[in-house]
């Protein structure tokens, strides 16, 4: 496939290795164009969290260059511009939530970013009425089911208007109705995405590429056509 427009993150030649697991990346190469959503895929313990946490700077690379949105990243800094337009949704959206009611926690971003707390609250509503999540703005987060902490941990990234969506299994701890939901808003959003997920029926319908991660290394892999009842 051929793109007439510069990617909004490139990797190249990128590695990284912990010291007692030994390497887990290998001059990997990869690209996320504007419009695609693309799935990683792998066993457990392969490295696909890494690779994210090391595309917003999370984890510094052993080796290799990450360009985000055409300026490459070395410093701290950079990164910090990287990951505002690049949105992180944690695996586990209790590492994500931190403030005592929901609309606190979608409004962090927005407050640090310098909108005034009037400015910040509006954003906020916005968001939550866009994800149909209205009415839980002072909900208590932490009493919240499994699939509304995702998407109030959605809310918070959104909120932020980012250009990417880097999605680390989005659909974790998620009964199926839970599910759908997060399926039917995803396939709405504008946003290019980078998404791991177990969840291959999930995966497959949101997917426009999908990528395996195995031995250090990522390979291209055919998208399976979905049988509609």
């Amino acid at each position: 496939m051929t793109y007439s427009s510069k990617p909004l993150i490139k990797i190249e030649a990128l590695s990284y290795a912990y010291p007692r697991r030994g390497s887990v990346l290998n001059n990997i190469d990869f690209a996320l164009h504007d419009g695609e959503r693309v799935v990683i895929n792998g066993d457990n313990g392969v490295g696909k969290t890494t690779l994210l946490h090391l595309i917003v700077g999370l984890k510094k690379a052993k080796k290799g260059d990450i360009t985000g949105f055409g300026e490459l990243c070395k410093t701290e800094k950079q990164f910090n511009k990287l990951r505002a337009k690049a949105g992180l949704l944690f695996q586990d959206p209790d590492d994500q939530l931190f403030c005592p009611t929901v609309l606190e926690d979608v409004m962090f971003g927005p407050l640090n970013l310098g909108f005034t707390k009037q400015q910040a609250i509006e954003k906020s509503l916005e968001t939550l009425n866009t994800l149909g999540m209205q009415g839980f703005e002072s909900r208590i987060t932490h009493q919240l089911s499994g699939g509304e902490k995702r998407m109030i941990t959605l809310a918070s990234v959104l909120v932020m208007e980012p250009e990417v969506l880097i999605l680390d299994e989005p659909t974790n701890a998620l009964d199926e109705k839970a599910k759908m939901r997060l399926l039917n808003v995803l396939q709405t959003l504008p946003q290019a995405m980078i998404i791991i997920s177990h969840d291959k029926l999930f995966s497959n319908q949101l997917a426009t590429r999908q990528l395996t991660l195995s031995d250090g290394l990522l390979t291209e892999q055919p998208i399976p056509s979905i049988a509609v009842a």
